[in-house]
């Protein structure tokens, strides 16, 4: 008699997205990121320069109410709540 084995699906501890403590990342990339926050979040509300909220949210970042979520399957970084990505 064959045994079916139940597999069950884990996902890879290295695959899973961790938050990158700001103050590790070059102000360029902070700036990146906060730019590109505002463009997504933000550019399609009807706004005509979704950048004019840059400072808020470099302020929400310094203060860690926004933080940088890396996702090592994409290789990509992106800003979010720290409870968002959990």
């Amino acid at each position: 008699m064959n045994e079916s084995l139940t597999t069950v699906s884990e996902q890879d501890p290295r695959e899973e997205l961790f938050i990158v403590p700001a103050d590790l990342l070059a102000d360029d990339q902070i700036l990146g990121l906060v730019e590109e926050y505002c463009t997504r979040y933000h550019g399609l509300n009807d706004q005509e320069n979704p950048l004019v909220e840059a400072g808020r949210v470099k302020t929400a970042v310094d203060k860690g109410e926004l933080v940088v979520w890396f996702d090592p399957v994409t290789n990509t970084a992106s800003l979010d709540r720290p409870q968002a990505q959990l």
